[in-house]
């Protein structure tokens, strides 16, 4: 398969995710809660908003349940749980909930990451990355958080391609801050048109999941440069499928239930796992299917 034909497929691919992201995609977003916590929401959740409320916004549907949980828990002694008492503390004194259990849960999500590619073999862009854009997903949804991240990497894509065809040489950082305008140009193109779609959701985008995604895209910029545009789409692929797998982690109720009530089990079973998980240095599972007609013999 030559560049071109690649180059032609992901471009398909970003344009249909993103007719289906505008024609389909239709979440009610919750209504922010003040910071006395009191406020009961002014409209009725969807189901699948109450069923799966958004960690990154300080909503009554996200708080309640959890500071509700961290009432009816019964701690300790401070000597034996210090964290729980720490987190007592700091969701009375105004620390959002939702914030320790985003933060409790990250070092979770690095660890399966970092199982993903020690145990399996799957690279994508390192841990970060993955982590953050599994963030992005609670934020947006999964469906619009890749078709966002399609069109962004298109349109960068795009404007490197036009730069290369008309022969302008530039240095590396003046060439990537010119795509970083393109790809604002090109999100500021979809919240224009979000009017037009008559879809109000796609307005509802913030920066912080619009600057993770352009992360991204800066990440697939260097691999199609420096290597090629099928090995950027194998790590950009590789890295959305860690993101989901992390998202699925982060939205998970028992463990976000598990994380703030018992932190200190948390923490330790994370440390020890990835301590374990770093003596390991067998073969890949990737590698074992790689390699099975000769293990096999």
């Amino acid at each position: 398969m030559t560049k071109t034909s690649v180059l032609a497929a992901f471009v398909v691919a970003a344009v249909a995710t993103f007719l289906v992201t505008a024609g389909v995609l239709a979440q009610t977003a919750p209504t922010p809660a003040p910071r006395a916590r009191t406020v009961t929401p002014t409209s009725t959740p969807t189901p699948e908003a109450a069923s799966k409320p958004d960690l990154t916004k300080e909503t009554a549907e996200t708080l309640g349940p959890l500071e509700k949980l961290l009432k009816e828990q019964k701690i300790g002694p401070v000597y034996t749980n210090p964290l729980k008492h720490a987190i007592r503390a700091a969701v009375e004194a105004g620390v959002p909930a939702n914030t320790i259990v985003l933060l409790l849960l990250l070092p979770v999500v690095a660890a399966v990451i970092a199982a993903t590619r020690q145990l399996i073999g799957l690279r994508g862009f390192g841990i970060f990355l993955p982590a953050a854009l599994s963030v992005v997903f609670i934020s947006t949804g999964p469906v619009a958080g890749i078709g966002l991240f399609l069109v962004i990497v298109f349109v960068a894509t795009l404007a490197r391609m036009v730069l290369r065809t008309l022969r302008i040489k530039l240095q590396y950082l003046p060439r990537m801050a010119l795509l970083l305008l393109f790809v604002v140009l090109g999100v500021l193109g979809i919240l224009f048109l979000s009017p037009l779609t008559k879809r109000p959701d796609l307005t509802g985008v913030s920066i912080f999941p619009v600057l993770i995604l352009v992360l991204l895209a800066e990440d697939f910029s260097k691999v199609q440069i420096g290597k090629s545009i099928k090995t950027a789409i194998n790590l950009t692929t590789e890295t959305l499928v860690l993101a989901l797998v992390s998202y699925l982690f982060l939205t998970f109720t028992a463990l976000q239930r598990f994380a703030l009530t018992n932190p200190e089990i948390l923490i330790v079973s994370v440390g020890v796992f990835d301590f374990l998980l770093g003596r390991y240095v067998g073969l890949r599972f990737i590698e074992y299917w790689r390699f099975r007609k000769l293990i096999s013999e």
